[in-house]
């Protein structure tokens, strides 16, 4: 199982059981050097819905109770675990990476640093745990992604945009769900 990808690459790979074994060791290892609860980190992203091809890279979540009260020690943590800060804007999220390499290009992980219980921690964790459950939406997943690869391998922005449409979607449903 070989992960990590260049700056503005866009590639899938064959679904991989190796990745849940990789999350269960960066967990570990997030356990071993942050004060965050195992109850607050998650495997999140295409590398944990079963069966589909994805981005060699494993998106990891995980949740404090206060994003504004994060502290230095839990920035020190994550960098001991191997996690860089990244100078990425996005609301509700601060968002970290690992790299397999000294130039830090090849990126490896991501670790999305959310609120606890927040919409954003929902959502990740509803569009998942949807995907993993329904075949139609799994292989409706699936046929995007390669629709967006078949032209082109680069342009990660654009990629995500491609398939914004799609999560907006099946994230709304978690409204109905929970009525």
């Amino acid at each position: 199982m070989l992960l990590g990808l260049n700056p503005d690459e866009v590639r899938l790979a064959d679904h991989s059981p190796g990745w849940k074994t990789e999350f269960q060791k960066v967990r570990k290892n997030l356990l071993e050097n942050t004060n965050i609860p195992d109850s607050h980190i998650a495997h999140i992203g295409s590398t944990a819905i079963t069966g589909i091809p994805a981005k060699p890279v494993i998106d990891v979540m995980a949740a404090v109770e206060d994003l504004a009260a994060i502290d230095k020690q839990l920035i020190a943590g994550l960098r001991a675990a191997g996690f860089l800060q990244l100078k990425v804007k996005r609301p509700g999220e601060m968002v970290f990476a690992r790299f397999a390499d000294e130039d830090y290009k090849i990126k490896t992980h991501f670790l999305h640093l959310v609120e606890y219980e927040g919409v954003l921690w929902k959502n990740l964790l509803f569009f998942r745990d949807y995907l993993n459950d329904n075949e139609d939406a799994r292989k409706e997943y699936v046929q995007l992604k390669l629709d967006y690869i078949k032209n082109t391998s680069t342009g990660i922005k654009a990629y995500t945009e491609y398939k914004e449409s799609f999560v907006n979607r099946i994230t709304e449903l978690r409204g109905t769900e929970e009525k």
